[in-house]
């Protein structure tokens, strides 16, 4: 089987039936997202948090108060259409389940959000290589010493995700990260190049999230603002429960990719 070439609506079928596997690769051109889902008194400081930080976290869909489904995959089932999702109480993880149908509330108001898996179809498509992918991983992905704006209740550290890019291609990498910028973030480029620890990030290969990345010789660090940033914010705000992807593990939309690339 090749992932790649699945449609959505089979991939997510088979994450429904029990497949647990991490989604990079899978449905070429497709945009992945990231979820979180809140109790709706909590919806309107998440929504105030993307607004303020679109960087790390561009918003592409709001769901009505226990609604299952998105309109980028009209039909799909949020609560089982995932491969693994994290639930969360006070900030603390609590558990990892294949689906979270016992977990769903009524007043369960979802976000989507903007992935990095988007960013890779376009560095893919620019002849820049994907370390992770060839190494068979996850992207790596570190907390930072940037802080978000608060989004009322809602604060925390910017997550970014780390691709080793060779330096004769950092400038390739940057021009096809600014073709998606309503995907990616609202700026389209790296949040930074070069040195990690002046993000704070003391040893790349020992991510918060994510597994670590090889490098090649030549390979410049490159860090785009990530999406998990939301899961760090819930860690640090400590709302009393929420649900959200595990990262790496995310949402197939029916959208192409190509439909969110500008010019």
């Amino acid at each position: 089987m090749k992932e790649s070439l699945l449609t959505p609506s089979a991939a997510r079928s088979m994450f429904r039936e029990g497949t647990t596997r991490l989604t990079t690769g899978w449905c070429s051109a497709h945009t992945q997202v990231n979820l979180i889902a809140v109790p709706a008194d909590w919806a309107h400081d998440v929504a105030l948090f993307c607004r303020r930080n679109p960087r790390p976290c561009p918003l592409l869909d709001i769901t009505g108060p226990g609604a299952r489904s998105t309109a980028l995959a009209p039909g799909a089932d949020l609560r089982t259409d995932l491969p693994r999702y994290r639930v969360w109480e006070n900030g603390v993880l609590v558990d990892e389940p294949r689906d979270v149908v016992a977990h769903w509330r009524d007043d369960m108001v979802a976000f989507l959000i903007g992935s990095g898996f988007t960013l890779e179809a376009a560095l893919r498509g620019a002849g820049v290589p994907l370390r992770h992918l060839d190494q068979g991983r996850n992207a790596a992905m570190y907390r930072t010493n940037r802080y978000c704006r608060p989004g009322g209740r809602l604060w925390g550290p910017v997550v970014v995700s780390m691709r080793p890019v060779p330096a004769r291609l950092v400038g390739t990498a940057i021009r096809a990260g600014a073709r998606t910028p309503g995907v990616r973030d609202a700026q389209g480029g790296p949040f930074h190049i070069g040195d990690p620890a002046a993000l704070g990030i003391v040893d790349l290969n020992r991510p918060d999230y994510g597994d670590p990345v090889r490098a090649e010789p030549g390979d410049v660090p490159v860090f785009w603002a990530c999406g998990v940033t939301v899961q760090a914010a819930l860690t640090a705000s400590r709302p009393p429960f929420a649900i959200t992807h595990a990262p790496g593990y995310m949402f197939i939309t029916d959208i192409r990719d190509i439909d969110q690339q500008v010019a």
